[in-house]
């Protein structure tokens, strides 16, 4: 596993008990969709964000790694990922992938990638 890919440390504002539901997530290049749930769990730190209409309502897992910054004022989060990584990633189903280490580890190999 990567590290530093499933965990906070690298983001700027970011605080344990920030609630991050609901905020705008935006991407290198551009406005990606909106948080729908965030998980502060050690080791597997993520965000699901529910990008509406960009790609076709699909939810998408982030790893708390890619967080650049987090301005609560704004309810932003800012990812260093570029629009395409994250449309082209491991499509995420909360009913198939909450708690599957399996998928995780997809899910980080293909962050670790595209960094």
């Amino acid at each position: 596993m990567s590290s530093g890919l499933w965990d906070y440390s690298n983001a700027e504002g970011y605080g344990a008990t920030l609630d991050l539901t609901g905020y705008r997530v935006e991407a290198k290049d551009g406005y990606v969709g909106k948080l729908d749930r965030h998980s502060p769990d050690v080791d597997f730190a993520h965000l699901v964000v529910d990008t509406g209409p960009w790609v076709l309502g699909r939810e998408i897992l982030l790893p708390a790694g890619t967080v650049r910054r987090v301005d609560a004022g704004e309810r932003a989060v800012w990812v260093n990922r570029t629009k395409d990584e994250i449309k082209n990633a491991p499509e995420y189903h909360q009913d198939r992938h909450a708690g599957d280490l399996d998928y995780h580890l997809t899910v980080g190999d293909y962050y670790s990638g595209a960094a």
